[in-house]
């Protein structure tokens, strides 16, 4: 389920909603103030990357210079 980042245009609160894909249409409100008046915004992400790749050095090699 996406979540979805939202601002209230009443008190300038930030907040995430889960929103299910097969959701009914529910009317958001502001967790802070219960304002309707809010809007979608820009949500950054991240992407997990694992630390025992290629390059990486593992804990049987710290400084990554370890002959393999």
């Amino acid at each position: 389920m996406p979540i979805h980042t939202y601002v209230c245009k009443d008190c300038s609160e930030k907040f995430d909603l889960l929103i299910g894909v097969t959701a009914e249409k529910t009317e958001f409100k502001c967790k802070k103030c219960g304002s309707k008046n809010i809007e979608k915004t820009f949500s950054p992400f991240s992407i997990g990357r694992s630390s025992q790749g290629p390059g990486s050095s593992g804990s049987s090699c710290p400084t990554g210079t370890c002959p393999l």
